[in-house]
């Protein structure tokens, strides 16, 4: 048996994590500890910093619950959840994009009638959301849940403002035209969480914080891909530098301003100006769903 050296303590765990039965498992833990020791091999780590980042993914882990998901950001603010997304959703070009379902979805959002209001008197200007979901050849389809879920007009989420009860989100369903109208606020600019683990390293770093103003969308119907995605403010002056580099050029909609006395999608007259959202999803069959596959290692 080889003893341990610096020169060959990679060879003999790689070697030993060949054992591991189950054909992925093995091939995912040993490319990770190859990669993991040519990173440690290439920046020489004191052992001060090294439990220095153990400390902080102790930190991290305890600071993960049901409602904020602390490693869900970390792996947001370095790429990889937009990299994972990106490999799993290989779409074709006439679907809607998908993109990171960020560290605040809850799976217990109200389901709420069509046209309701998800803000219920959270801070922010009024907004409407209004459009309809469809398949790939355009037909409407009738059933679809989404699930809808952002940040009031101060930028907080619901358990950024410990609230126990369900803020700024909630479940519609389409029509039989596959149409369906949200009352809401309109989306602002926030920053990420910097009062946590992630939020210690950004305060160091000099990149920005900040996502673009933006609304959360959970898609599925029967038959079809489920869609996570965002629908983004043109005019926001953060979409160029999304934190969490969620921004795809089709996600980018128009919030147009109407003024008071408009015609709501509710159809009632706008007391105060009011923002509108039109945007038309599309979905993937399932039986089209091996074009979405991620290409083999020899294409």
């Amino acid at each position: 048996m080889p003893y341990v050296t610096e020169m060959t303590i990679t060879d003999i765990v790689l070697e030993r994590w060949m054992a591991v039965p189950d054909p992925r498992l093995r091939q995912i833990m040993r490319s990770m500890i190859a990669h993991l020791h040519a990173f440690v091999r290439e920046i020489e780590p004191t052992e001060e910093e090294w439990m220095t980042a153990i400390e902080w993914l102790t930190r991290t882990g305890k600071q993960s619950n049901d409602k904020r998901q602390e490693f869900i950001l970390a792996s947001d603010v370095v790429g990889v959840s937009m990299l994972v997304d990106c490999i799993n959703h290989r779409l074709p070009g006439e679907v809607t994009p998908t993109t990171v379902t960020g560290p605040f979805h809850v799976h217990d959002s109200p389901e709420l009638a069509d046209g309701a209001d998800i803000a219920r008197g959270a801070p922010g200007e009024p907004c409407y959301i209004t459009g309809s979901v469809r398949n790939l050849s355009g037909a409407p389809i009738a059933g679809a849940t989404l699930d809808i879920w952002q940040a009031d007009g101060e930028g907080l989420y619901d358990a950024q403002r410990g609230s126990d009860d369900p803020w700024m989100r909630g479940i519609f369903k389409s029509g039989d035209d596959g149409r369906f109208v949200v009352q809401t606020v309109l989306p602002v600019p926030y920053s990420i969480p910097m009062d946590g683990s992630v939020g210690e390293v950004m305060s160091r770093t000099g990149i920005s914080p900040m996502r673009p103003s933006h609304i959360h969308f959970l898609i599925e119907a029967h038959g079809h891909r489920r869609l996570i995605t965002h629908l983004f403010k043109r005019s926001c002056p953060y979409i160029e530098t999304d934190v969490v580099y969620g921004v795809k050029a089709p996600l980018i909609a128009e919030f147009k301003l109407m003024p008071a006395g408009s015609t709501t999608p509710k159809g009632k007259i706008a007391e105060r100006p009011c923002w509108l959202l039109e945007y038309d999803f599309v979905l993937q069959p399932v039986e089209n769903a091996s074009a979405a596959a991620p290409a083999s290692a020899a294409a």
